[in-house]
């Protein structure tokens, strides 16, 4: 009879298990993502069809390796079994189990078991395991732990089908796997008369975490602390105490159901490799080269399609700006719906390769042994190894780059690597350095072999990354949190990569990004073309007359008259009543109102800076970038001085390298720490950043 109840599974289980793989193979694209209550910690979900027309939702739980929690990670893991009872109690729950590295993944595994969850074994990598030579005796370990053991491999879907009906008949586990009364059965039993738990180990788990779960009430907090105190509770020992008694007992059950027909003194593939993958110097030379394939990948791979994007977006703009009558709704339809929706998809091919990049590099396994290699020197700035893929893609786009902070699981170490990303020069700074770095040094002009304008946009490359670890470093003493930071390295087995899970991953990553982050840009979008559209009444009337007067009296040509008048309202638009207000602020930095409307604008993307300065000068931002250098040299103040000095234009470099001019990284930051908090410090310290650097720097050449 088919049941008529969506079952609920929750999948758990170790990193590296293969738990996420077992996930894409159960629901395929019919994934969800949202977060759990209160927290940064993504929540998967998906829906699968089981046998006799049953279904299932999944809940893919982060990875953990025991329920005393070092990340928030594992904190949710704790908080989401501990809770699992009455209407909250899963129907079943999938562990899934490294089958190379069973004595490790048992200890989880054994916990579970004692809450009394329903649960069944899926020992995954069976095939990993074979090759090293090793024999599993699954009906042993079902006898010996009383749950039901499938084997499976996740990743070619073998033994899922007999995992997907074991679902519909699982059972709740028996509890003991170790008797906890020896530990603190005084304390238990008090507080098992308290709450009436349905398992004596919940009741240890609770005087364990009484502080840590959002359960309880102050009241019952004190309670569990004057239990604790009244028993003589010592939590530290009590969970060393039954730490080693799980692992005598794994050991001794891992040692009869596995069995190895190779010599233990048979290295495997996996040793020989990461002898020198792991090796200081020859795997440090191997992580270089590889982060400069992913640096280039970014940089250059994905020009193509963003030059095809961007030249496509430039075409329907043309069509419908040919198409439409002259109005303010196609001015709408051009400025600021498509240019926003462009402003949102030219990002997805570097979003693309690089998340395609970081998923092979974790399927093969190597993304473990670069963290390994990294750690150390990132966490003297507060940073995490993995903080230096973000680090790197963030000279590409910062926008990839913060997402690729999720495979970080410290909190404050991931927090502290999103907000200095956007300190490295990124992309979208170039057209900037370009077009100033003129100012600074002559074209011509060379350091022996080098070119001084390439080495001054190298320095500004430097002084970005430099800046970045610093602020890195003053976030470390700055940011605190109760999750200790501490290095607990797998390396797992070497393996080709699946395509499906790195399709998913892939695809998982550009939709949130498309969906979640691009409807906050698109907004965005709309206010900056607004701000630069509209302005007051009179003022975008004397605007119109102006240019009108102007090509009357033929000071403008007829062909220069859609810049000039472009120009005069750009000037008159609220964006340039802006910039003219800001200009007392600015003026110390050797800026005008000018450059204070590009500031504005160029808050949708730096890149715009050139264009707006191009229509300020009315010269068109299609033209060459010579004709805006030779403007921007002529001009001049009311006193007959230049405005734009060797000065002023190292004051405007050193600006665009520290200031947050990019609402698509806020977007993301806000989307990635589900917070307006830390996107708003960062924009506050950067702009400050920018603004002090800046005044120095023009005070000092000026």
């Amino acid at each position: 009879m088919p049941l008529t109840k969506e079952l609920d599974v929750v999948l758990v289980g170790n990193p590296n298990s293969g738990k996420t793989s077992l996930f894409n193979r159960l629901t395929g694209l019919n994934q969800q993502v949202g977060n759990f209550p209160g927290v940064t910690v993504d929540k998967k979900s998906g829906s699968c069809s089981l046998p006799n027309s049953a279904k299932a939702k999944i809940t893919d739980l982060p990875g953990a390796y025991s329920l005393y929690p070092n990340s928030e990670d594992e904190k949710i893991v704790l908080q989401q079994l501990f809770q699992a009872e009455g209407d909250r109690l899963p129907d079943a729950v999938i562990y899934t189990a490294d089958a190379t590295n069973l004595e490790r993944h048992f200890l989880l595994l054994t916990q579970v078991i004692d809450l009394g969850l329903p649960v069944i074994l899926a020992i995954n990598m069976l095939d990993v395991a074979n090759k090293d030579g090793m024999l599993i005796d699954g009906e042993y370990i079902q006898q010996q732990l009383g749950i039901k053991v499938v084997r499976i491999n996740a990743r070619t879907g073998e033994g899922v089908g007999e995992l997907k009906q074991e679902l519909l008949e699982v059972k709740k586990s028996n509890t003991g796997f170790i008797d906890i009364e020896e530990i603190a059965g005084e304390t238990i039993s008090a507080v098992q008369d308290k709450f009436a738990y349905t398992t004596r180990y919940k009741a240890l788990l609770a005087a364990h975490h009484g502080t840590t779960l959002k359960c309880f009430s102050e009241e019952e907090i004190g309670f569990l602390e004057q239990v604790s105190k009244k028993s003589g509770f010592n939590s530290i020992r009590a969970q060393v105490t039954e730490t080693l008694n799980r692992f005598k007992k794994i050991q001794l059950i891992v040692a009869e159901a596995v069995k190895k027909s190779r010599g233990e003194e048979e290295h495997s593939l996996t040793d020989k490799v990461d002898s020198l993958l792991t090796h200081k110097v020859i795997g440090t030379v191997i992580f270089g080269a590889l982060l400069f394939l992913v640096f280039q990948a970014i940089f250059a791979w994905a020009s193509v399609p963003m030059d095809l994007i961007d030249e496509g977006t430039v075409a329907l703009s043309e069509w419908v700006q040919n198409t439409l009558p002259d109005s303010m709704f196609t001015s709408l339809l051009v400025d600021g719906i498509i240019a926003g929706l462009g402003g949102i998809i030219i990002f997805v091919p570097q979003i693309t390769i690089l998340f395609l990049l970081i998923s092979l590099l974790e399927e093969v396994g190597y993304m473990s042994r670069a963290v390994f290699l990294s750690d150390g020197l990132m966490r003297r700035f507060g940073l995490n190894g993995r903080s230096i893929i973000a680090l790197i893609s963030g000279a590409a786009c910062a926008i990839p780059a913060v997402m690729s902070t999720r495979t970080i699981s410290n909190y404050k170490e991931r927090l502290i690597t999103i907000m200095v990303t956007p300190l490295i020069s990124c992309s979208a700074r170039i057209p900037v350095y370009a077009l100033l770095v003129a100012f600074v040094v002559p074209e011509d002009s060379s350091v022996w072999i080098f070119n001084s304008q390439g080495l001054v946009v190298m320095g500004l490359y430097a002084l970005g990354t430099g800046s970045a670890i610093f602020a890195a470093w003053v976030m470390k003493q700055i940011v605190k949190t109760e999750e200790s930071s501490f290095f607990v390295m797998e390396l797992p087995a070497y393996k080709m990569p699946h395509w499906k899970n790195v399709f998913l991953t892939v695809f998982e990553k550009v939709k949130v990004f498309v969906f979640e982050a691009g409807k906050i840009i698109f907004v965005i979008s709309i206010i900056l073309w607004f701000a630069a559209s509209f302005g007051p009444a009179d003022s975008m009337e004397q605007a119109e007359a102006q240019a009108q007067i102007a090509l009357e009296e033929g000071t403008v040509s007829q062909e220069d008259y859609s810049n000039v008048l472009a120009s005069k309202k750009l000037e008159a638009s609220y964006a340039g009543v802006f910039g003219k207000f800001i200009e007392p602020a600015i003026r110390p930095l050797g800026f005008d109102w000018k450059v204070g409307i590009a500031l504005v604008t160029s808050f949708a993307a730096r890149e715009v800076f050139v264009g707006t300065m191009a229509t300020i000068y009315s010269v068109g931002s299609d033209e060459e970038e010579k004709p805006i250098l030779d403007k921007m040299r002529s001009e001049v103040r009311p006193d007959g001085s230049k405005v734009y000095t060797r000065a002023s234009a190292l004051s405007l470099l050193v600006f665009y390298v520290f200031a947050m001019q990019c609402m698509s990284t806020l977007a993301i930051v806000k989307r990635e720490t589900k917070s307006w908090k830390w996107p708003t410090i960062q924009l506050v310290y950067m702009t400050a950043l920018a603004y002090f650097s800046s005044l120095i720097v023009f005070q000092l050449f000026s």
